[in-house]
C-alpha cells in the first residue's frame, strides 16, 4: 500500500505526463523548462533567428523535449512524439518545425490562449456583450470626464449649478428654456463634441420615450447630468482639496487659524474657518463654513476641533490664531483665544488688525458730535439717491464725470469706508477737482424740481445740514 502511494505521489509531481485537470495550472506554472547544460539543447531555446518555441520544454532526466501545450490539450490517442517525448536530436529543428506547423498543436495552442486570456464557455458565449459593456463604459467615462471639467469651471467662476425649473432630460433639446449653467454648458459643448452630443442625443430620446409611457421618475436611465452626479463630482473635489490641504500642512509642520461669523441671507450664523500655512509660498485656504448655534469661547474652540479632525489635521500642529475684537474671543478667562493657549502653551493669539482698527476709527468718529453728523449725513445722502431711480437719473444728468461716479452708503464692518465716502464728496486735499460737492448740491437741486413731498423735505433738509456743519 505505501508502494503504491509513493508511486502515486511520484507520477503526481511529474509534470512531462498528461495532467489531471486539478493539476493543469501546477503544469503551466512549471513550464516551460528551458535551461539546460547540453549546448547542443540550450541552441534549441536561444534561437539566433529571432524565432522562440516557448511551447517546448525539456526534461534533463529523460533527455527528451517536450510541447507542454500538447500535453495538456492534445487527445488522448495523439501520436505526437513531443507527446511522448522526443529524442532525435539529430533531426530536433526539423522535428520542431514539423510540430509547430501540424494542426493538432495549432488547437492546442489556441486552448492555451484562451485559457491564458481566462476565457471559458461563458465568456466565449457573452464575448460580444462583454465587449458592448466594455465600450459603453468607456464612453460614460468620457461623458463624465467632460462633467467634472464643466462643475470645475463653474465653481471656479462662483456661478449657481441648477435651474428651479426643466432640468428634466426630455427638455434639454428646447432651446428656449432655461436649463440653468451647468445643463447650458453642457448642451453648447454638445454641439462640438461628437461624444457628448451622442450622449445627449440618446438620453434626450429615451427620456421622451419613459415621460410619453407615463412612468415615473427616470425608470434607470442613467444620464450622468442630474444633481446627484453633480454633488457626487463637489464632493469628490472637495475631499482631493481638503486631502491636499492635510498632506501640506503636515509637510509645513504648522499652521494658524482664523475664524469669524457672519449671517447669511436667512439669518443664520456662519463660522468660516481659514488656515494659513508656509510651503515655499504662504497659503491662506477657506477649509469651513459651518452653522453655529452658540458664539461662546467653547463652542468656537469645539467648532475647530470637528472641523480639523474631519481634515486629518493634528491640531498641535496650531501655533496661532487671529480673530476680531468680540468679547467671545478675547475673554481672558473663556475667550477662544485663551482657552486655545490654555490646551496648547505655544498657541499665540494675534488680533485682527482691520477689525480694530475698524472699531477705533467707528469710536473715534463718534466721539465728537461734529464727526458723527458730518458721517451720518453723507451716509443719508448715499441712500437717499439711492433709493429711487428717478433720483439716480437725476444724479447722472448732473454729473461731469462720464463714468457717473456714486455716492454709496457708509459700511460699518470696513474701516476704509468713511475714508471713501469723505474722497468722494470733497476730494483729496488741495486738489478739489476730483471732489462730487457740485454734483451732490446740483443734483439736490434738480430732485427739489420733481415736487414731490418727500423730495422737496428731504432735498432742502440735506443743504442745511450742510451749512450748520
Amino acid at each position: 500500500m505505501g508502494v503504491e502511494e509513493s508511486q502515486g505521489d511520484e507520477q503526481a509531481t511529474d509534470f512531462f505526463h498528461r495532467p489531471h485537470f486539478s493539476k493543469m495550472q501546477e503544469l503551466f506554472e512549471f513550464h516551460p523548462q528551458q535551461n539546460a547544460k547540453n549546448p547542443l539543447v540550450q541552441r534549441l531555446f536561444n534561437r539566433t533567428d529571432d524565432k522562440a518555441w516557448k511551447w517546448l520544454t525539456y526534461c534533463a532526466q529523460r533527455h527528451s523535449l517536450f510541447c507542454f501545450v500538447c500535453l495538456a490539450y492534445s487527445k488522448p490517442n495523439d501520436p505526437s512524439v513531443f507527446i511522448r517525448g522526443m529524442t532525435d536530436w539529430r533531426h530536433a529543428y526539423q522535428r520542431a518545425e514539423e510540430h509547430e506547423r501540424s494542426m493538432a498543436h495549432r488547437q492546442c495552442a489556441e486552448a492555451y490562449l484562451l485559457n491564458c486570456s481566462r476565457a471559458n464557455i461563458g465568456h466565449l458565449l457573452e464575448g460580444s456583450q462583454l465587449a458592448g459593456h466594455r465600450e459603453l463604459v468607456k464612453k460614460r467615462r468620457q461623458v463624465l470626464e467632460r462633467v467634472v471639467e464643466v462643475v470645475k469651471v463653474i465653481g471656479k467662476r462662483g456661478l449657481s449649478y441648477r435651474s428651479e425649473h426643466n432640468e428634466a432630460a426630455y427638455l434639454l433639446g428646447m432651446d428656449s428654456l432655461d436649463h440653468g449653467n451647468f445643463l447650458e454648458l453642457i448642451i453648447l459643448l454638445g454641439k462640438y463634441d461628437v461624444c457628448l452630443k451622442e450622449h445627449l442625443s440618446n438620453i434626450i430620446n429615451k427620456s421622451k420615450q419613459i415621460h410619453a409611457s407615463g412612468t415615473q421618475g427616470r425608470d434607470a436611465l442613467v444620464t450622468l447630468l442630474s444633481k446627484t452626479t453633480v454633488n457626487s463630482v463637489i464632493d469628490a473635489i472637495k475631499n482631493l482639496i481638503e486631502e491636499k490641504i492635510s498632506t501640506d500642512i503636515t509637510k509645513a509642520g504648522m499652521f494658524s487659524v482664523q475664524l469669524d461669523t457672519t449671517q447669511d441671507v436667512s439669518g443664520k450664523e456662519q463660522c468660516s474657518v481659514i488656515l494659513r500655512y508656509v510651503t515655499d509660498t504662504v497659503h491662506e485656504r477657506l477649509v469651513a463654513v459651518v452653522p453655529c448655534s452658540s458664539t461662546t469661547g467653547q463652542s468656537f474652540v469645539t467648532l475647530l476641533t470637528k472641523v480639523l479632525q474631519r481634515l486629518k489635521v493634528d491640531m498641535g500642529l496650531c501655533i496661532g490664531n487671529s480673530t476680531d475684537g468680540a468679547s467671545n474671543m478675547q475673554g481672558k478667562y473663556r475667550g477662544f483665544s485663551a482657552l486655545m493657549a490654555s490646551s496648547y502653551p505655544a498657541h499665540q493669539h494675534v488680533w485682527c488688525y482691520a477689525h480694530v482698527l475698524n472699531l477705533v476709527l467707528c469710536d473715534t468718529t463718534q466721539s465728537v458730535i461734529e464727526s458723527g453728523s458730518l458721517f451720518e449725513l453723507l451716509n443719508d445722502i448715499g441712500v437717499f439717491i439711492r433709493e429711487s431711480y428717478t433720483r439716480v437719473s437725476v444724479w447722472e444728468k448732473q454729473s461731469q464725470d462720464k463714468r457717473h461716479k456714486r455716492i454709496s452708503p457708509i459700511g460699518q464692518t470696513r474701516w476704509w469706508a468713511k475714508h471713501d465716502a469723505l474722497k468722494k464728496v470733497f476730494g483729496n486735499f488741495q486738489r478739489p477737482d476730483d471732489s462730487l460737492f457740485v454734483e451732490v448740491v446740483s443734483t439736490l437741486a434738480g430732485i427739489m424740481d420733481l415736487k414731490t413731498l418727500k423730495c422737496a423735505k428731504q432735498s432742502q433738509r440735506i443743504p442745511r445740514r450742510f451749512a450748520a456743519l
